[in-house]
């Protein structure tokens, strides 16, 4: 009894000491499993060409837009000149002060990109996101060196030669044009496209361009060549984010189970030997799509960027076995309980009453009919709502905004000067800001006072109420005023008066209340 019990913990010890030994040499992350997207056709496939084209053009082009907006104004259709801190975008043109209509277009695509996954789920990640964009164009490049999905996992797998070597580096010197080009069309936005081109070809452009582009080409042939679904499963925020805008009408990507399982290679022997067996005949074609690698049939993941290449692959087998099409497809979740449990019952769907099995076991149809209840409910009427008054408001703001300003700073030291004849002068710093690519004369006069008189120092004009100050295009000018009041109309401490600035031609104008400070009577 004493030896076995003393022999008790060196077991226990002994065991402990090999779990321990185990997990030390456990690594703590799983090696990256490397994927080899195979090429799908379908709808959805052709609508992602389509996105692609379409946005990389937006980019890669919209520098290189003229607009002519006279000949005090540069004429880069989009421009982002930080140097004279203006945002040109077609007739718009921004100023510092004005960046909340910046702000304004950031909530909206918050809001949309809520309304969007509310709707759709995630449409943005799988069709418009930057990372699915040039990773597709990336996965074009591949596919045209190295060849389709089984000649690149065998490329991969064999030995090094010079095969292997040249198609290698053809293939990631062509990812690095991609990325420079991006970088280089990121720049050409914050200056004139054609002279920063020339400039940069030549070796003259600011260093921080040539930073600016080097940093853009690393991320990009990284992220979009060498991480791909990585970027999105383990950096992007939004697949954590975007389940508190799903509910159970918005649609995702889903494997009906309900009618493919249970599943079986061999459907013809099941069926003869009496067996009922789903749709899905276990291909992998929905798999082997996946650019994120993921198995839809497994449920709703995290990985999922809800591109539906998996529904073109599916679908295309679906009509070479003459069985209807739908097994993977765009549904909700109500969808997907009601034809769960009317499919199991045998009865009639009230959302598809088509989606019944017949007598075989098979079904009838697979079109999925459009329900309107996805876009008319409140958590999606609410997103509209709020993208639409934004949007609105936006618009009236710039409808109604002036491009005219007047600011006004009184003399701190001294508050007041008395001149030789008794009357009293207060000086004024007054800045006119006009916000056109156009010269103006501004006529600034003065309101109020009784009596008063101004002078404006470096314009040649007598006292008076009004004066004529010439503006350059899009300037700022400061002046300096001087109002004096006679003596015999001067009122004890601080009297109220308008400055008024205005532009005959457009009829634009603003006013500044100020203040005129005499002595205390004694």
């Amino acid at each position: 009894m004493t030896d076995t019990i003393s022999q008790k913990p060196d077991v226990e010890q002994f065991d402990a000491q090999a779990v321990n030994a185990a997990w030390a040499r456990k690594p703590l992350y799983e090696a990256s499993r490397k994927i080899f997207p195979k090429r799908a056709s379908g709808q959805f496939r052709r609508f992602k060409w389509i996105i692609m084209l379409v946005t990389l053009g937006i980019y890669y082009l919209t520098p290189w837009l003229r607009w002519d907006r006279g000949a005090y104004a540069p004429d880069q259709a989009v421009l982002v000149d930080i140097a004279n801190r203006r945002f040109y975008f077609f007739w718009i043109e921004i100023w510092p002060q004005e960046f909340f209509y910046v702000a304004g277009l950031l909530v909206m695509a918050g809001f949309g990109l809520f309304l969007v996954t509310s709707a759709v789920g995630r449409a943005w990640c799988g069709y418009t996101c930057p990372q699915t964009v040039w990773v597709d164009l990336f996965l074009v490049v591949e596919r045209a060196i190295e060849g389709e999905r089984h000649q690149r996992m065998k490329l991969d797998a064999a030995p090094w030669t010079l095969n292997k070597i040249a198609k290698r580096v053809s293939k990631h010197v062509s990812w690095l044009l991609i990325a420079v080009a991006t970088g280089g069309a990121w720049i050409f936005y914050f200056a004139d496209a054609p002279t920063l081109l020339v400039d940069a070809i030549t070796g003259n452009a600011a260093m921080v361009a040539y930073g600016t582009v080097a940093v853009l080409a690393a991320t990009t042939y990284v992220f979009g060549g060498l991480m791909r679904e990585q970027v999105c499963t383990y950096m992007c925020p939004w697949p954590r984010i975007q389940a508190a805008m799903l509910d159970e009408q918005s649609l995702v990507v889903t494997y009906n189970d309900w009618r493919g399982e249970p599943r079986s290679r061999h459907v013809k022997k099941a069926k003869a030997e009496g067996k009922v067996v789903g749709d899905c005949v276990d291909c992998n074609a929905c798999v082997v799509v996946c650019p994120m690698g993921i198995d839809i049939r497994d449920g709703q993941q995290l990985e999922c960027i809800t591109c539906a290449l998996c529904i073109d692959a599916c679908d295309g087998v679906m009509e070479k076995l003459n069985r209807p099409r739908g097994l993977i497809a765009y549904a909700t979740l109500d969808e997907y309980s009601d034809n769960m449990a009317t499919a199991t019952a045998g009865g009639t769907s009230t959302i598809n009453p088509d989606l019944v099995r017949d007598a075989d076991g098979s079904f009838k149809n697979g079109v999925r009919h459009f329900n309107w209840r996805i876009i008319f409910r409140f958590r999606t009427m609410f997103y509209f709502g709020v993208w639409a008054l934004v949007g609105i408001g936006l618009l009236v703001a710039l409808g109604a905004r002036n491009r005219l300003e007047l600011n006004v700073l009184h003399d701190r030291n001294p508050l007041y000067v008395t001149l030789s004849d008794g009357s009293i002068r207060n000086g004024y710093t007054v800045k006119l800001l006009n916000m056109i690519p156009e010269p103006r004369t501004i006529f600034l006069s003065l309101e109020g006072l009784p009596g008063a008189t101004m002078s404006i120092t470096g314009i040649d004009q007598p006292e008076g109420r009004s004066f004529a100050v010439p503006v350059d295009p899009d300037k700022l000018r400061t002046i300096k005023v001087y109002i004096r009041q006679p003596l015999g109309n001067v009122e004890a401490g601080k009297t109220q008066f308008r400055l008024k600035a205005e532009d005959k031609g457009s009829n634009e104008s603003d006013v500044y209340n100020a203040a005129f400070d005499a002595p205390e009577k004694k």
